[in-house]
């Protein structure tokens, strides 16, 4: 059976949602073996379906760039003739991805949101009004994966686990990181991975309290378009869209957007859509699959308050 990495995220023993939904992909191609860097994090990787978790000895990949991280993936890729890896589609992902490419000599496919047993990928391009697919044609093929694209597969029990001690060249270790300070979170979900995101436009004018009370009584994040941060009302980072933060929650509500394809391209392949519009012409509406023709501020309190009396 085809051997496929992922590599695992998290952070305080906590793994990531992501590496289960990287699991899940994975079990389509071959072989599940992942590479962990934190040993903190191998426990919760029972969670997940899992065939070989590799801990990785040596060196702190907390203290480095992505460079010995894509340096290690590389040795075990070549190890374990590894048919794939896949990684989160991050920034980090992205960079420890474009590394590993280059030093397989392999072709890297960035942000699909799904990849079958064949390897041919999917991916949402130009604000999601084209799809493609794509495979990799040399090489063992490196995919970075956009969260929430897949239900994650539970595991079946522990996988078996072994070391690995890699070689990681001097200059990987020139770049080294001095300090983490993990960005301060409120009781709500993480934008990128809730499966349900709550998000206001320019209709809020600059009043989001009527968002923040209608995710809360859904358990959601609070998302905002380009127009909203930039305009102050709140944090940049909150922005769903191109130059933001792409999301695929299983229920995205936009309240006050117009659709301006900027904020599309972040939020397009949500499974499904709800718009809250007082201009019946908003584009929003174009890709929404129920729409609500009116004031968001007559609107969200009802549905927060109907939402609150079925629990």
């Amino acid at each position: 059976m085809s051997s496929v990495l992922i590599l695992v995220d998290g952070v305080n023993g906590q793994v990531a949602k992501s590496t289960g939904e990287l699991a899940t992909f994975a079990k389509r191609i071959g072989e599940v073996t992942a590479v962990v860097f934190d040993p903190s994090l191998i426990a919760g990787l029972t969670a997940f379906a899992i065939d070989k978790v590799v801990v990785v000895n040596g060196f702190d990949a907390t203290k480095f760039s992505p460079a010995p991280i894509a340096e290690t993936l590389a040795q075990l890729a070549s190890a374990k003739q590894a048919k794939a890896v896949l990684v989160t589609s991050s920034a980090r992902g992205k960079e420890v991805a474009g590394r590993l490419a280059v030093l397989t000599q392999s072709g890297v496919i960035t942000d699909a949101i799904d990849v079958d047993a064949d390897l041919i990928t999917t991916q949402s391009v130009f604000g999601g009004s084209t799809t493609v697919h794509a495979t990799v044609t040399h090489g063992c093929a490196v995919i970075t994966l956009r969260s929430n694209s897949i239900e994650v597969l539970a595991g079946s029990g522990a996988p078996a686990q072994e070391e690995f001690t890699p070689t990681i060249s001097d200059g990987a270790k020139l770049a080294t990181v001095t300090s983490v300070e993990p960005a301060v979170k409120g009781g709500r979900p993480e934008l990128t991975e809730a499966t349900i995101v709550v998000s206001g436009g320019r209709g809020t004018n600059g009043d989001f309290k009527p968002v923040e009370a209608f995710a809360d009584s859904l358990g959601a994040a609070v998302g905002a378009s380009r127009a909203a941060t930039d305009a102050g009302w709140y944090p940049h980072t909150h922005q769903v869209g191109q130059t933001g933060k792409t999301v695929s929650p299983q229920l995205y509500v936009a309240c006050g957007i117009s659709g301006a394809i900027q904020h599309r391209a972040g939020m397009q392949t949500s499974k499904l859509i709800v718009a809250i519009n007082k201009d019946p012409e908003a584009p929003i509406f174009e890709l929404a699959d129920y729409g609500v023709v009116g004031d968001l501020f007559n609107v969200l309190p009802q549905a927060t308050a109907a939402v609150a009396a079925k629990k």
